[in-house]
């Protein structure tokens, strides 16, 4: 036999088989049970969600010889000639290219036709936002009010597109995205049918791929089972599909939080010596910094994750805090949109990664405002800013060439350089452990507010 491609050939036939959208699925098989059939249905949802093969199962519910509830035989005519696109009373019609007010025409002709060899006259229209305004408006009276033996089915990955006169004549049923723990089941089955092996993890990858897509999902797992000779693994998916990889990911993040800039140019110039693309290997470490920020954040889902949370290593996670995280996130989301125009995208990957490598020197405005501002009130100085309420402004104070200013006109900066000072010629000459408790001791100088300025102040204004 020719083949088949996974996608066509595990197309759902029941609404017990159509993954991922059970509410769609108890819904219709209740009406149909119930007997209550709308004339027309609207589908809509992402890409490979299963959208049609959702309408094509309603299709046969409705028109199933042997039907038993709402669940098609799939061994009559009527199913076999529907499952095959031969049915002359089932049309299936492509919207992108029958979009004018003709193509309505004519099917408005036809419904006055009734079904000949089946129950319902059922019409399938995909991608029915292609439509114009005058093929809507064509089909507004004829959705409304059709004979009694037409169902309408429209199927849309926009729904915002199809006018609010045809969605108020609809029944409308939102698709969802299929849960990667879903895919990945579904993926082991296809592998158990093909006799093929598969590592958890390769699974799991395509899974995460595929976005929520079962058709995209299919797609991907066809191409790795054409060069994997009946044993899919993860070593050789990023080989020859040309992806980082997690422990290259683990590495180049633990050298950029232990801020070694060469280990981490050496790490890059490797990967990208072994194939991988600088686009991918950007969107590859956003996603890792990404799942770090998650983590850092308290979750541990692994469909979230893309890996088990044990696996991230904790040299990254440690020495990096939540805004940080959230810093390089940015610098790479940044990088990915500059390098469309860069002279050089290499140049910029590696720009960035120097920028990762000093994560764990870089502070957030908010958390040096709240330190400086807990420095003035300690210190006791005026740096600037409006005078109290019901005082005048100071005249500025006059520039002194003979010596350092009085002490109540010390400047921030100076009134710093003296507490410094002043605290380590207290703990000179104390031993290592008597002098930490001596600057943990000494009225808060060594709080965590006053540590962090201090480092600034060393690194700017007190240089």
């Amino acid at each position: 036999m020719a083949f088949e491609v996974t996608a066509a050939r595990r197309r759902p036939k029941t609404f017990d088989e159509l993954a991922g959208q059970e509410f769609v699925s108890a819904t219709l098989r209740k009406s149909i049970e119930a007997g209550k059939i709308a004339h027309a249905y609207l589908f809509s949802g992402p890409r490979g969600c299963g959208k049609t093969s959702a309408a094509r199962i309603l299709a046969r519910s409705l028109n199933c010889a042997n039907s038993r509830g709402a669940e098609p035989c799939g061994v009559c005519p009527n199913c076999i000639e529907i499952s095959r696109g031969t049915s002359l009373d089932v049309i299936e019609i492509d919207g992108a290219s029958n979009t004018g007010v003709n193509d309505v025409r004519q099917i408005k002709d036809e419904v006055l036709f009734p079904p000949g060899a089946s129950r319902y006259k059922v019409y399938i229209i995909d991608e029915v936002h292609m439509l114009s305004n005058s093929a809507f408006n064509a089909l507004l009276k004829t959705i409304e009010e059709p004979p009694p033996y037409i169902v309408f089915i429209f199927a849309t990955t926009e729904p915002h597109k199809v006018p609010a006169t045809i969605k108020s004549r609809c029944q409308q049923f939102a698709f969802k995205l299929i849960p990667i723990e879903t895919i990945k089941g579904l993926l082991a089955e296809a592998c158990g049918e093909l006799s093929i092996e598969a590592e958890d993890e390769a699974l799991f990858w395509i899974a995460r791929e595929s976005t929520g897509s079962l058709r995209d999902a299919y797609t991907l797992f066809d191409q790795v089972a054409s060069f994997s000779d009946g044993h899919i693994r993860t070593a050789l998916i990023r080989e020859k599909l040309g992806l980082v990889g997690f422990d290259n990911l683990n590495s180049i993040a633990e050298a950029c939080a232990a801020g070694d800039t060469g280990a981490a140019f050496v790490l890059l110039d490797q990967i990208i010596e072994n194939g991988v693309s600088i686009e991918q290997f950007i969107i590859d470490l956003a996603g890792f910094y990404r799942s770090l920020l998650l983590l850092k954040s308290g979750i541990t889902k692994e469909s979230l994750l893309g890996y088990s949370p044990e696996r991230f290593s904790k040299k990254v996670l440690e020495p990096l805090d939540l805004q940080q995280l959230e810093q390089g996130l940015k610098v790479l989301i940044e990088t990915y949109r500059s390098i469309r125009y860069s002279v050089s995208p290499r140049f910029e990957l590696e720009t960035a990664v120097a920028e990762l490598c000093a994560l764990n020197k870089w502070i957030s405005h908010d958390d040096l405002r709240t330190a400086i501002e807990s420095l003035r009130s300690f210190l006791g100085v005026n740096t600037g800013g409006a005078p109290p309420a019901g005082t005048k402004a100071a005249p500025p104070a006059v520039p002194k060439t003979d010596g350092p200013p009085p002490d109540r006109e010390m400047s921030f900066s100076g009134e710093f350089k003296r507490r410094i000072a002043a605290r380590e010629s207290a703990g000179a000459g104390r031993p290592a452990e008597e002098s930490r408790r001596f600057n943990e001791d000494d009225g808060g100088i060594m709080a965590p507010e006053v540590r962090l300025v201090e480092k600034v102040f060393q690194a700017t204004v007190v240089k």
